[in-house]
């Protein structure tokens, strides 16, 4: 009798399992209230920084490299002196183009007077007409050669000009390929360095055939299609630029477009050949029916939420979902502004359950905050798992 006293007193004692129905004590939740807002439909996609310009600056003469005027990693602008080629040889050669010029300009002065005298001659018929025609040949000739003497100074002028190597664009010098006092000629596979323009620069990326027709609508209608670029890791925004044209034909091997985007790069957050995350925004839907993808739980009414009602209970609430943003959702159907949706705290939610409600501060100090739980349990007691954005599957 007394074993019996005993066990009986314990039974009583025994505290109720936790999550045993509708008796069983509040769960602690934290809620959300549905708001209005705009949420953009963007898409994602993987590109690939290229520079707008990349010049190889090579000699287009040969000689000894007298003077380089650039350090490495330097900014240029265009028309500034990046090197200098030994310049005597080709300042000889205009000298002697310039003084052949002017000798073949006096032989051809001198004809031209032989000429005028014996037009004057002829038309007394004091000289043959032979001697005539013999002499506006040879003022003939000499203009010829006037004209190549004249074109050879303008070559040497060129050449010349070509030993003072000037930038062609704005942009960053790379790596120096020659050193000083090398004999460069214009068959040099490297260069003498490779200048970069950085500002702007453009970002290439893929989208899916699929969404063309979508792109080239609003490119068509004027709009400008905000473009971001994020790290490889997706979490920090590196530049925001717009979305510039599309390719003329699809890829047909991988069903994909090629796209380009331009950015500012103002503090140089690109470089070329970085890889990043493309986020183009496609278009904005205006005041709609947000949430926080925390609240979204999957199970076997399908998409639903846990609403909190007034009596400090939850209802199972199906809804149809819209685009995605980030960490926010549009409601399209089953939610209204002001209702009170569950985002912490619905693992073992059911139909009814009391809850009480908690801050979301409360649920960070505990080590509980959004999408830390595993599994849970849907409206009809089934387990399921928490994907890693925040969704339940």
């Amino acid at each position: 009798m007394l074993a019996g006293i005993v066990w009986w007193t314990r039974q009583q004692a025994a505290p109720p399992q936790a999550g045993g129905g509708r008796n069983a004590g509040p769960m602690s939740i934290v809620p959300e209230t549905i708001g209005k807002g705009d949420i953009g439909v963007s898409l994602n996609a993987l590109g690939t920084v290229t520079s707008l310009a990349t010049v190889t600056i090579r000699s287009q003469i040969s000689g000894y490299l007298m003077k380089i005027d650039f350090k490495e990693g330097d900014e240029v602008k265009k028309g500034d002196l990046i090197a200098e080629i030994d310049s005597r040889p080709y300042e000889a050669t205009l000298a002697q183009a310039k003084g052949q010029l002017a000798r073949d300009e006096a032989q051809l002065k001198g004809a031209q007077v032989d000429l005028t005298r014996y037009q004057n001659l002829a038309a007394q018929n004091a000289v043959p007409h032979q001697t005539l025609d013999t002499q506006v040949a040879l003022v003939a000739q000499y203009q010829g050669t006037v004209e190549a003497d004249r074109a050879s100074v303008k070559s040497a002028e060129v050449n010349l000009q070509y030993c003072h190597i000037v930038s062609p664009i704005n942009g960053r010098v790379g790596l120096r390929q020659v050193d000083l006092g090398n004999y460069v000629t214009p068959g040099d596979t490297n260069g003498l360095v490779v200048i970069t323009q950085l500002e702007p620069i453009s970002v290439l990326f893929t989208l899916p055939e699929d969404n063309l027709q979508a792109v080239a609508k609003r490119l068509r209608a004027g709009a400008v299609l905000p473009t971001a670029a994020y790290d490889r890791s997706g979490a920090n925004k590196l530049a925001e630029g717009s979305l510039q044209t599309f390719d003329s034909q699809i890829d047909a091997t991988t069903g994909t477009i090629k796209l380009r985007a331009q950015f500012e790069n103002d503090k140089r957050t690109l470089y070329p050949n970085q890889f990043v995350n493309v986020r183009l925004l496609l278009d904005t839907h205006k005041d709609a029916t947000t949430m926080s993808t925390a609240g979204i739980q999957r199970g076997v009414p399908g998409t639903f939420v846990y609403l909190v009602n007034a009596d400090s209970t939850v209802s199972v609430r199906p809804v149809k979902l819209g685009v995605t943003d980030g960490d926010r959702v549009e409601v399209l159907s089953g939610l209204a502004p002001g209702d009170r949706i569950v985002i912490d705290g619905a693992d073992k939610l059911r139909e009814g359950a009391k809850v009480v409600v908690r801050s979301a501060s409360d649920a960070a100090a505990k080590g509980d905050g959004k999408g830390d739980s595993k599994d849970g349990a849907d409206p009809g007691g089934g387990h399921h798992k928490r994907s890693e954005d925040g969704q339940k599957k």
